[in-house]
């Protein structure tokens, strides 16, 4: 039988986090930087996103990576990120995935105890340290682009819910950060549906409300992932954040059935926004450990390592550091006469 497509991919997770990893089968697209090459796929090969991301193939909680050649010589190594309904410029536990694929699998070559490289986001370039022991990377910390805070303690009206303070940072991805505690919400597994609908809201409500264009680059731009906050019940974790990622159109008449995924990590990205509005609170230090947990109790470590400016603004550095883990490798196909070649959605389980 012959084929339309066959796609090479690792699947991997992150602190609880899916993450695949595209190694072959999709040749390199045009454009004069990685930011470019995402805008050529969002445009004019969305193909792969569905195919990968919708079902048959994948779920509400996937994502996917695009290895590509970088477009500059500082850089290892290029990628593009594609999540349910967007290509965020960066994402910290799909970088993650990315750099335990480039090392494990021989990619890149692998240096013991300690692997430095440089990755090309369509963000920006990413500085990363992999310690590695028996060919096993057992943790990636990457040092960020800038980060900064939009809005701090902004009131916002909500449908359903009132009205709701919330910061707004950026980490690679534009974030409305609000405290769960507002709601009387714990963040549990079994509150995972309330969890997602009272942050879906949370995220319309301030995409509406709420303007923002990244400082440097004007095709960045718009709320487009929301996150809860809360004290940890883990001893000497800072805080406890979930962040859901949106898988579908809303539909302010029915906030019942709204869905998203959530984000199983303590997501990187999300991590890094949040630092820069402690950081603009003066909340948080330059240099001071930032133990950030997600929803399944795992933990990824940030911190501030320096103050700069974005565009004119205030901002700050950050890193994080995680580890992912191989669940699989795979080649995922497509028969010619098969109906259904970018997969499909459906609203039991994938909202409107």
């Amino acid at each position: 039988m012959r084929f339309s497509r066959m796609i090479h991919a690792v699947d991997l997770h992150a602190a609880g986090e899916h993450g695949r990893v595209i190694v072959g089968g999709v040749s390199d697209v045009p454009g004069a930087t990685m930011f470019e090459k995402m805008t050529y796929l969002r445009d004019s090969r969305d193909w792969i996103r569905l195919m990968m991301l919708r079902e048959p193939r994948g779920y509400p909680a996937a994502n996917v990576n695009l290895l590509l050649p970088p477009t500059t010589p500082e850089a290892d190594a290029g990628y593009v990120i594609m999540e349910q309904i967007e290509y965020p410029p960066m994402s910290g536990t799909n970088t993650i995935c990315v750099v335990t694929t480039l090392l494990e699998t021989g990619i890149l070559e692998m240096h013991e105890p300690t692997t430095r490289l440089t990755l090309e986001s369509p963000a920006g370039l990413i500085g990363v340290v992999a310690t590695c022991s028996a060919g096993k990377v057992t943790s990636v910390e990457f040092r960020n682009v800038p980060a900064y805070a939009a809005y701090l303690d902004v009131p916002i009206e909500v449908p359903h819910l009132g009205t709701v303070t919330v910061d707004v940072g950026w980490g690679g991805m534009y974030y409305v950060i609000a405290d769960a505690r507002q709601f009387d919400l714990e963040l549990v597994p079994s509150n995972g549906g309330e969890v997602v609908r009272v942050t879906e809201m949370i995220k319309a409500a301030a995409a509406e409300q709420l303007a923002v264009v990244h400082p440097e680059n004007p095709g960045i731009s718009g709320i487009t992932i929301g996150q809860l906050y809360a004290p940890s019940p883990t001893a000497g974790v800072s805080r406890r954040n979930v962040v859901t990622v949106s898988t579908g159109q809303l539909d302010w008449a029915r906030p019942a059935t709204w869905t998203g995924a959530i984000d199983r990590s303590p997501c990187g990205t999300g991590t890094c926004a949040a630092m820069a509005c402690l950081h603009a609170k003066g909340e948080l230090a330059i240099g001071e450990p930032f133990l950030h947990e997600g929803i399944l109790g795992t933990v990824f470590t940030g911190r501030l390592v320096e103050e700069t400016t974005l565009g004119g603004r205030p901002a700050v550095v950050p890193t994080i550091a995680g580890q992912a883990w191989i669940t699989g490798f795979a080649q995922y196909v497509l028969d010619p006469t098969d109906p259904l070649p970018e997969g499909y959605t459906m609203g039991d389980i994938w909202g409107g």
